[in-house]
């Protein structure tokens, strides 16, 4: 080959190009022998041949062959879901968690001294919670007690008094006795002096005499008779003054059984298991009754408070079974049990309830508070605070075999 040309190894027919082959093209720098560029040329034939790179065409078929059959699934599953569970579940996103707060007020005047426990604290029955100053609940405990001991001494004097009357009538009514037996001697010597004096064998002043002492006698039996009943009088005088004093010393007890439990009232009891909130209670403060002093939130006794629309309600029942979704634990669920439906809907409990019968009208769909009893941990571990969001999904599969033919 001439100096200066290019020269083609081909391997086969000299005809064909090298670009209709696939075959690969070495150009040899000038000064190089021929010789020298024939192993070069069949290095190059060794790579493979471009025509066999699938098409592009084919590729995106199948991209969209496996898009199409995932999407299928994905509905198909869905569906069959939405048959075998979703057609038996009712739910709403309108729920919260609710507990029965108690609002601990104090129950005596006073200033607060203690509170042992600060807010998200838990706390046990019987815990004092607040501490009010005891010291003029204590004066008044011990002005009631100095008040039945002195009632108690009076009853005493007059129980004294009512033995020393009836030692007054007994004495009286031995007057009576001596009087009337003086009378009647009286008499008798009455009746023996108008005798002599008639056989003339007395004188007329003896009858005088013996008449004059028979109507002393009878005068003094009337004053024994009339001490009697005085004596009676001042027995049965005493006899009232003390049923009145004893009645005095039960009101003075009241008194002190009610200074007493003013007294307890000084120290504020936790009425249950909960966790403190809310708290408005400071040292030195000066509380009255009815003083907001904290919160308490029994986090082992929450339930769910689920508004599920009026015409989701055909096939709720007492006793099916919830699950609900909580916001606030990442989407983990709780399993719960239906335990109640509101007699009435939220509207009906509010400040003002409405009246539809004036105005115009638009039909609104109501809505009607639903109790889930929830357990598990995350009840027993006080996870779920009260007033968090929650999903609310009630499966009615009972109801709704109940209901079919």
């Amino acid at each position: 080959m001439a100096k200066g040309e290019l020269s083609l190894e081909t391997g086969g027919t000299a005809a064909s190009t090298p670009a209709m082959r696939g075959e690969t093209v070495t150009r040899l720098d000038r000064g190089q022998p021929t010789a020298d560029a024939r192993p070069a040329a069949s290095e190059t034939a060794a790579v493979p041949p471009a025509a066999a790179t699938p098409p592009k065409g084919g590729r995106k078929r199948r991209v969209f062959l496996v898009i199409g059959l995932l999407a299928l699934g994905a509905v198909g599953w869905k569906g069959w879901d939405w048959w075998t569970h979703g057609r038996f579940v009712v739910s709403t996103d309108d729920a919260y968690v609710k507990a029965e707060t108690a609002v601990v007020a104090a129950r005596t005047a006073g200033t607060i001294v203690a509170t042992p426990f600060a807010d998200g604290a838990r706390v046990k029955a019987g815990d004092v919670l607040v501490e009010i100053d005891p010291v003029d609940t204590r004066l008044a405990v011990a002005s009631a007690e100095a008040k039945i001991a002195t009632q108690t001494a009076t009853i005493a004097r007059i129980s004294a008094q009512i033995e020393a009357a009836k030692a007054q009538v007994a004495q009286a009514e031995a007057q009576v006795v001596a009087a009337r037996a003086a009378a009647d001697n009286a008499e008798v010597e009455f009746d023996r002096a108008s005798k002599l004096l008639e056989a003339a064998a007395g004188t007329r002043q003896r009858v005088d005499a013996t008449r004059s002492a028979r109507d002393q006698t009878k005068a003094a039996v009337a004053a024994a008779e009339a001490g009697v009943a005085a004596a009676r009088g001042a027995e049965a005088v005493y006899e009232a003054q003390k049923t009145e004093a004893e009645r005095q010393a039960g009101e003075l007890a009241v008194a002190l059984d009610k200074a007493q439990r003013e007294a307890s009232f000084t120290r504020v009891i936790a009425p249950f298991d909960g966790v403190v909130g809310n708290r408005a209670a400071q040292v030195g403060a000066l509380v009255q009754p009815g003083t907001r002093l904290m919160a308490l939130v029994p986090l082992d006794r929450v339930h769910i408070e689920a508004n599920f629309k009026e015409t989701q309600l055909a096939r709720i029942r007492p006793g099916q079974p919830a699950t609900i979704e909580v916001d606030a634990l990442g989407g983990a669920t709780v399993e719960g049990r239906v335990i109640g439906v509101s007699p009435a809907t939220g509207a009906q409990f509010s400040l003002l309830p409405p009246e539809n019968a004036t105005g115009n009208f638009t039909k609104i769909v109501q809505r009607v508070p639903v109790r889930i009893e929830v357990s598990g941990e995350a009840v027993t571990r006080g996870l779920l605070r009260a007033g968090l969001s929650v999903v609310a999904e009630v499966d009615v599969r009972e109801a709704t075999k109940d209901a079919a033919p």
